[in-house]
């Protein structure tokens, strides 16, 4: 019944306007003062999975973007005006209620120097803890835009983020077709990425970033055709699940999923493919959420393998 899933407006981070989105297992927040932002995401009742700045929260109004923590909705490839316009203004909401399900649906008009109106749509049901959450980015002005929806997951701090990597195989020898001698992976490294960082880690099956409060930013990108990537903190792992469009172009060098950390969080980030976003026109970008509790340590390539669901 849609009535176990629960919506009600509650403070938060110093904000008065939010909503709360509940089932039995897992918990949402979504900020109403600014946005569209979700801020928090948890199992029922505990802590949450994404990072709270702390000068950041309850701020509202302000000249500058702010990165506050939680998930939000960007715009690539990043621009200094584009991207950076701030997101500090009241957001406009919907609540649709159907058997089994709410969908919340808040959205900040298009600014007068960009006009693009940013959506975020989160979808939950009576059980669980999956959600679908729906960006949508509608041009709303006179001029068109190359741009691709960026999805950003601000992680807390303490966490290790894991990719599953594409498997190898043995060179395919002189008669093999054409296509078996093109590259399965292709990445992008940032100016600020060094290779040998210790956080980072390239296994057989996956690659680890962790988060390190003592360390600076680092960033890479990947074309992920596995699609899905996680993070786990403190036993509980967060893992969002994405789509690759093969033969679509997308920003970066042709990443679809990119990893941001700094000594305050780490960022995982996924991209739709760039469009050109006409006059009227929208485009959308969607990522499944899920959690899972009592998760162990992804020491290793055989625990990730063994013990956490859905890996391979």
């Amino acid at each position: 019944m849609a009535a176990s899933v629960l919506v009600e407006p509650v403070t938060f981070g110093g904000w008065s306007n939010n909503l709360k989105l509940s089932n039995a297992d897992v918990e949402l927040i979504i900020t109403l003062d600014v946005g569209p932002r979700i801020i928090h995401f948890a199992p029922r009742g505990q802590k949450n999975v994404f990072a709270e700045i702390a000068a950041d929260m309850g701020g509202r109004g302000e000249d500058s973007w702010k990165l506050r923590g939680g998930h939000r909705l960007w715009t690539s490839p990043e621009d200094p005006v584009r991207t950076y316009r701030p997101d500090n203004q009241p957001v406009a909401h919907e609540i649709e209620r159907a058997p089994g399900q709410v969908r919340v649906r808040v959205t900040t008009p298009g600014d007068t120097d960009v006009a693009l109106e940013k959506t975020i749509e989160v979808s939950l049901g009576a059980q669980g803890s999956d959600v679908v959450v729906t960006h949508r980015l509608r041009n709303v002005g006179t001029t068109s835009h190359d741009v691709a929806l960026w999805a950003l997951s601000v992680m807390a701090p303490g966490g290790v983020a894991v990719v599953p990597l594409p498997g190898n195989s043995r060179h395919p020898g002189n008669s093999a077709t054409v296509a078996a001698f093109a590259p399965h992976l292709t990445m992008s490294f940032w100016p600020y990425f060094q290779f040998g960082d210790p956080r980072v880690t390239f296994g057989r099956k996956y690659l680890k970033v962790r988060q390190d409060a003592s360390l600076p930013s680092t960033k890479l990108g990947l074309a992920h055709r596995s699609e899905w990537a996680g993070y786990w903190n403190a036993g509980v792992l967060f893992v969002k699940q994405f789509s690759y469009e093969e033969g679509a172009r997308y920003p970066d060098g042709g990443a679809n999923f990119e990893c941001y950390t700094d000594g305050a969080m780490l960022e995982l980030e996924t991209l739709s493919p760039l469009a050109t976003l006409r006059p009227g026109a929208a485009a959308t970008h969607t990522e499944t959420w899920a959690l899972h509790q009592a998760m162990p340590a992804p020491d290793t390539d055989e625990t990730i393998a063994n013990a956490w669901p859905f890996a391979t």
